[in-house]
């Protein structure tokens, strides 16, 4: 495959980063703030590629390179040399909607020869597990589906998805990926550590947690923020939940905050929270996130066998973000040590990681992982 990597500025417009497809390409991703990816900068593209399939999404940050950049559009344009993509979009009602929604995606991709499909949702109107439930369980066997929830920064107000049209909330999109000699690796680890007693939901529907232990949620995760709980739900980025359901066993999951309903006492989460399962808060541990950058990275590279990664999409959540701050960009160097230096690394921080843990598990919504997908063509 061929690579051509622009960003753009509101100072200087588009700059070429590395490449040169001069317009012929299959497919452009493109990730960047919300004031900056609008109508205008998809005409832009759509002229430039017109060929290609478009698809990005709103941002709390954008990966260009080696480096994390804010404010910014980052637009990858890839022609390959072996392989073929199909687009799928759906618009959401509610989030109640979510897993129509993805049945109706797998329904749209044709599954002759399918190898993989990458998803990006709105990140504020989608339930996630719900999300994922309908599209897994419509795939072929063995299809693995790899992606991320939009983000708005920490504003939390309002995110898109950019799909053959601009971008537009509501909106959820899956690029299947097609060809024999396409190989297709990806990996999720996070590197946060629990604290305090473990706690079960006693009350909750959907992604919306109502009691824990029989008290009121919201008040509970007060008591344990302390003097962070005057800037919820932003600062509930840096203390998710550790999310362990019955019989579930290895892995748990981990959710981070979207929005708070004081008059309730409830707090709502990208994904499912069942009741009957077990949480316990997380709190940081800097080193073990640029671990498990590594790990993941580790992962997406193992699944391609002896094909070296051409393309490395990274996702990575916004609480991972505010808590490396000025050194956000050592665990997109972690993942470059173990990819090397041949990739061409795309990608946004976001409001949820979407793989599998390892190639045998199933797909699942993540929270404050870094997720990679890559591609290479053999």
């Amino acid at each position: 495959m061929q690579i051509e990597q622009l960003s753009w500025r509101s100072a200087g417009g588009w700059r070429t980063e590395r490449g040169a497809l001069d317009g012929d390409a299959d497919l452009v991703l493109a990730f960047g703030a919300r004031a900056l990816l609008d109508a205008a900068r998809h005409a832009e593209l759509a002229a430039r590629y017109p060929r290609a399939r478009l698809l990005g999404c709103t941002t709390a940050g954008e990966v260009c390179g080696d480096a994390v950049e804010d404010d910014c559009i980052v637009a990858t344009a890839v022609r390959f040399a072996h392989s073929r993509v199909a687009l799928a979009r759906v618009e959401l009602a509610t989030a109640g909607d979510s897993a129509a929604a993805g049945r109706t995606l797998a329904a749209q991709l044709p599954a002759a020869g399918l190898v993989h499909v990458f998803v990006l949702a709105d990140g504020l109107q989608t339930n996630g597990t719900e999300l994922l439930a309908g599209l897994t369980g419509a795939l072929p066997a063995g299809v693995a589906v790899t992606g991320g929830l939009a983000g708005d920064g920490t504003a939390f107000a309002e995110t898109g998805v950019l799909a053959d049209a601009p971008p537009a909330s509501g909106v959820v999109a899956a690029l299947g990926l097609y060809g024999e000699r396409l190989a297709v690796g990806y990996g999720s680890l996070g590197g946060w550590d629990s604290f305090g007693p473990d706690r079960v939901v006693t009350r909750a529907e959907g992604n919306v947690l109502y009691e824990l232990d029989g008290q009121p949620a919201l008040d509970l995760y007060k008591r344990y923020l302390g003097e962070f709980a005057d800037g919820l739900p932003a600062s509930g980025l840096l203390f998710p939940l550790a999310l362990q359901t019955p019989g579930q066993g290895g892995n748990g999951l981990v959710r981070t905050m979207l929005a708070v309903d004081e008059t309730q006492g409830s707090m709502s989460f990208a994904g499912g929270i069942p009741t009957g399962a077990h949480v316990r808060l997380m709190k940081a541990n800097f080193e073990r996130l640029v671990e498990g950058a590594e790990g993941a990275a580790r992962s997406s590279r193992e699944r391609l066998g002896e094909a070296p990664a051409e393309l490395a999409v990274l996702i990575s959540c916004v609480g991972r973000k505010l808590v490396l701050q000025q050194r956000i960009d050592e665990e997109i160097e972690g993942v470059r040590d173990v990819l090397g230096p041949q990739p061409v690394f795309c990608g946004f921080y976001s409001y949820g990681e979407i793989s599998p843990f390892t190639p045998t598990a199933r797909c699942e919504l993540h929270n404050q992982t870094m997720t990679i997908t890559t591609l290479a063509e053999r």
